[in-house]
């Protein structure tokens, strides 16, 4: 299959329905993706056709699943799942944190060719960042243990905000570890079209 004939089923199957201008920004963000891979290194899959599943799908699976007017990304490395939801929720404002360098500058490059003016980049460890905002969603898709992205994150946290875990297989034994005051309050299975192998997202919050 054809990378142009990945896009419609792909986005069909997740209830995603972007105009013609978002499309157009998705493909672009797709190929500034590859284009700096080949110097930066930014991600491990190095086809653009897998980019546009194991990345562009695996970011907007969950975009009818987080909550609230802003969210934070913690290590969003080359801009995933923020460039992607920011496309499509340009209602909702969007936070890319990480601490790699080379990452962020392609996030805030990308940002800025892709004209989004709902995405702040901030490079900084999401332990040491300060910031006067809290945020209704916080999401990590491959960041850290469950339990160290909650005892980390969860100062940014809005009252009534949630932290959202995104992950393959389910991980029990990581629940088993979450720090105290928190709870899982959701669990969604995911199904990425074109991507074989599980996906989970996971909703925590402060247990009141």
């Amino acid at each position: 299959m054809s990378m142009d004939n990945l896009w419609d089923p792909g986005l069909l199957s997740i209830n995603c329905n972007p105009d013609e201008k978002q499309l157009a920004l998705l493909k672009q963000y797709v190929d500034l993706l590859d284009r700096w891979n080949k110097t930066y290194n930014l991600t491990a899959v190095r086809n653009p056709k897998d980019m546009i599943p194991l990345h562009i799908f695996d970011s907007l699976v969950i975009a009818d699943l987080i909550k609230g007017n802003n969210c934070l990304d913690v290590g969003s490395g080359g801009g995933l799942p923020t460039i992607p939801l920011a496309i499509m929720q340009p209602q909702r404002r969007f936070t890319a944190l990480d601490t790699n360098g080379k990452k962020t500058r392609f996030i805030q490059q990308a940002v800025i060719e892709l004209g989004l003016n709902n995405v702040q980049v901030e490079q900084a460890r999401v332990e040491n960042w300060q910031t006067e905002t809290a945020f209704d969603a916080i999401v990590s898709r491959a960041f850290a243990s469950i339990h160290d992205f909650v005892s980390l994150s969860a100062k940014h946290l809005s009252d009534g905000g949630s932290l959202f875990a995104m992950k393959g297989q389910y991980p029990a034994a990581e629940l088993q570890h979450l720090p105290k005051g928190f709870k899982l309050v959701a669990e969604h299975a995911l199904t990425v079209p074109f991507v074989e192998g599980e996906r989970q997202l996971l909703e925590i919050s402060h247990e009141y």
